[in-house]
């Protein structure tokens, strides 16, 4: 069984950084997907990145593109996003999320972990 743990979240004042950690089990990913996604108060869900763990392609949303970073670990079986230039608009819950290549549904969450960006 997938399990996704997710850690890393805080508060930050505006402009400054944050690193969020999901650490992955109960599988083999190379076949997998992995992503970050957020929910804000009061609004739906939204994607942000999402990385191929076995070519480390990687897509963002473009509201994060070139402040946030997705990355993985093959050795560590976690997976990253590196958040600079933070704003009072990126606060929200971080969600980790995993499906296989073959599918379109992200059917793997974790927990989530709260970012809070101060102005």
């Amino acid at each position: 069984q997938v399990q996704l743990v997710e850690s890393g979240g805080g508060l930050v004042q505006a402009g400054g950084s944050l690193r969020l950690s999901c650490a992955a089990s109960g599988r083999t990913f190379s076949a997998y997907t992995m992503a970050w996604f957020r929910q804000a108060p009061g609004k739906e869900r939204e994607f942000v990145a999402r990385i191929n763990w076995g070519s480390g392609s990687t897509y963002y949303a473009d509201s994060v593109k070139g402040r946030f970073t997705i990355s993985r670990d093959s050795a560590k079986n976690t997976e990253y996003l590196q958040m600079n230039s933070l704003k009072p608009e990126d606060t929200a819950v971080y969600y980790c999320a995993a499906r296989l290549l073959v599918t379109q549904t992200f059917n793997y969450w974790g927990q989530g972990t709260q970012v809070t960006v101060s102005s």
